[in-house]
This record gives C-alpha cells, sequence and structure tokens, in this order.
C-alpha cells in the first residue's frame, strides 16, 4: 500500500521519474506549450509553478537552485543547416517569464483536454500551456469592472433609500 506517498509512479523507476519532469518542464519554458498525458501534465504542473515562482524572485540563489532542481539546458534553432544556440532554459526562465507573472500570485500553467489520441497507444493528450500576458490582463480588467460595477450598483441603491427616507421625513412634518 501506497499510503501518504506524494506523486504519481508513472510505472517508471524515481531516476526516470526525476529525468521525464525535468525534460517535459525544460520543454514547457522553452516551448511555453507541450502536449503529454493527463497524469504526466498534473504532475509536471506543481514543479513548473514552482520554477515560475523561484524566476519571481529573481536572486541569485534562486537562480542556483533553479539550476540544480532543472539543469540549464541549452535553446537550439536550426536555420539553414546548421544548429544556432539561441539562450539556455534558466535564461528564458528569469529574463521572459519571471518578469511576465511579476504581478500574478499563481496559476501560471494551465491544461487543456484535447480530443486527439495518441497515435502508438491511443492514450489521452491533454495541452499544457504557460499563460500569456494577454491572459492574465483580461482577466484582471473582466474582475474590476465587475466590482466597480456592484460598488456602483450598492451606492445608487444606497442614495435611492435616503432619498426615499428624506421624502418621508419631509412628508411627515409638512403633515403635522
Amino acid at each position: 500500500m501506497r499510503h501518504r506517498i506524494a506523486g504519481r509512479q508513472l510505472s517508471r523507476t524515481s531516476e526516470h521519474r526525476l529525468a521525464m519532469r525535468r525534460n517535459l518542464v525544460a520543454s514547457l519554458i522553452q516551448h511555453e506549450t507541450i502536449s503529454t498525458t493527463p497524469e504526466k501534465a498534473k504532475e509536471v504542473k506543481a514543479f513548473a509553478e514552482k520554477l515560475v515562482t523561484l524566476a519571481k524572485k529573481g536572486t541569485l540563489s534562486a537562480r542556483r537552485r533553479a539550476i540544480a532542481l532543472l539543469g540549464n539546458r541549452d535553446i537550439v534553432a536550426y536555420e539553414d543547416g546548421k544548429a544556432v544556440r539561441k539562450g539556455t532554459i534558466i535564461g528564458k526562465l528569469f529574463s521572459e517569464l519571471g518578469p511576465r507573472y511579476l504581478d500574478r500570485p499563481g496559476g501560471y500553467t494551465r491544461i487543456i483536454r484535447l480530443s486527439l489520441r495518441r497515435l502508438g497507444d491511443n492514450s489521452r493528450l491533454v495541452l499544457l500551456q504557460l499563460l500569456g500576458q494577454d491572459e492574465s490582463s483580461k482577466k484582471e480588467t473582466k474582475t474590476t469592472t465587475k466590482k466597480a460595477s456592484r460598488k456602483k450598483a450598492k451606492k445608487t441603491v444606497e442614495v435611492e433609500e435616503t432619498a426615499e427616507a428624506k421624502t418621508e421625513a419631509d412628508k411627515a412634518g409638512k403633515q403635522q
């Protein structure tokens, strides 16, 4: 029995699980979206969010911890048949992703279920994505407008109630 043992086994040894988690998160940081199984995505999501939280701190010790947890793989692009180094995973994490989520308290990733199945074993597929800047700003504007409209509605109701109370008091004063 596996009572009180956190994490999924995923039918792998512990070394294989660790390497797979590192590779998936490195690919997620590099491409900002990956396609995988739901179980792997759920397992990787927490690790990716911890690394983005480290990147938000931006200190040297946070950078060293991220390198220790993830490694510092190169980002390579192929141009004209030649491999060109574009940077590193940790560099992108701390220079692009950390500043992107500075005002966000958490929830940097999302899982989107796909209707597709994997060709080899017919397993379910999901997209694991890092949220972009446009999603966070849309949510903020929506929530602020709702709150503002509620506050305005409350104020107008209060003003109407006080106006009614004044008119009733005036009527009572005139009748006496």
